[in-house]
């Protein structure tokens, strides 16, 4: 069927034409009125609290343990005050999942709410058993309320990454609910992110990353007492290392270099470090000659630092060559 409120005419009135772009988002957002979604995710995501709260987007803290005292991510500390915690500790702290009953409670609330939609993305599957126990709950609410099948729709995505991988997805996503997009539409382009999202990390020590044993791909890197670093990415859900570079002084500019290279021009990017101030300025100017601003730069949540260390600096962009 014709778009009744496409422009036809070249050299259209801009006056006209600017109404008729509002009309067709309105008609947009009555046609998705009778959908209410809900946006999801887990505190691995790192989306900055102020953002977390301009955009309503509920976050589910992952339990961490220190030295036998068991802690809330985002709620008992922050990234920050964490890494201090993690340099102190007698032994490499844990994380343990979200379990069904978590998310059980949260599925009730929200169909009580008079929700329509629920989309939760999660932390890599292969590194948390989160994404299972998401669809755990989401059966058992079925099993309780087989009337809402019909009217209380799940979307559950497994991100294939960490961090903000998946924290700039969910972040666009707040934007397109709010904007009257369908749960569909929203789903789509989350879908359509985590496809091409690269993720681009450098931890410059491997002593977290070998005795946490979580990232599989620094088990086995020799070259430290040489000064090489290595470039790690995740493909499929794995850690992989894509190259090693010598010394820190060559860390910024292969990365640089790497991005140039993959990236789909004019898409946003953010910056993650830890724990190093110098060479993250060094990335931040570097990156914002080349690409423009960065659309966040932010510390490494607790949940990767266990394993890849405080001491980390990387870039999450969209690649034209990686398909998670």
């Amino acid at each position: 069927m014709e778009d009744p409120y496409k422009i036809k005419q070249k050299g259209a009135n801009p006056v006209r034409k600017g109404f008729y772009v509002f009309l067709r988002q309105l008609v947009r957002m009555v046609m998705n009125m009778s959908e209410k979604i809900k946006l999801l995710t887990d505190s691995c995501c790192d989306i900055p609290p102020e953002v977390a709260r301009e955009y309503e987007i509920d976050i589910l803290s992952f339990p961490i343990t220190v030295d036998g005292k068991e802690y809330r991510e985002r709620i008992d500390f922050d990234a920050e005050e964490f890494y201090g915690m993690l340099s102190k500790a007698a032994k490499i702290p844990t994380h343990a999942q979200l379990i069904p009953i978590e998310f059980e409670d949260i599925y009730e609330k929200a169909y009580q709410e008079g929700y329509t939609d629920l989309i939760f993305v999660s932390i890599n599957s292969k590194g948390s058993s989160t994404y299972a126990n998401s669809k755990i709950a989401a059966n058992s609410f079925y099993d309780n309320h087989p009337e809402a099948k019909e009217t209380f729709r799940f979307h559950l995505i497994d991100s294939g990454c960490y961090t903000m991988g998946y924290g700039m997805a969910v972040i666009e996503a707040a934007k397109k609910i709010r904007r009257g997009l369908s749960a569909k539409e929203v789903v789509s382009s989350i879908e359509d992110w985590i496809k091409h999202v690269r993720i681009l990390f450098v931890p410059l020590t491997l002593d977290f990353a070998k005795k946490s044993g979580r990232i599989s791909a620094a088990a086995g890197f020799v070259g430290e007492l040489l000064g090489l670093k290595p470039i790690i990415t995740f493909e499929g859900g794995d850690s992989v290392i894509l190259e090693k570079v010598r010394g820190e002084k060559a860390v910024v500019p292969r990365l640089i270099q790497m991005v140039q290279e993959t990236v789909i021009p004019e898409t946003p990017y953010s910056i993650v470090h830890g724990g190093q101030p110098q060479l993250t300025g060094e990335l931040t100017a570097e990156m914002e000659k080349h690409f423009g601003k960065a659309e966040y730069v932010y510390p490494l949540g607790p949940v990767v630092a266990i394993n890849a260390g405080p001491s980390v600096v990387g870039v999450i962009y969209k690649s034209h060559e990686h398909d998670n």
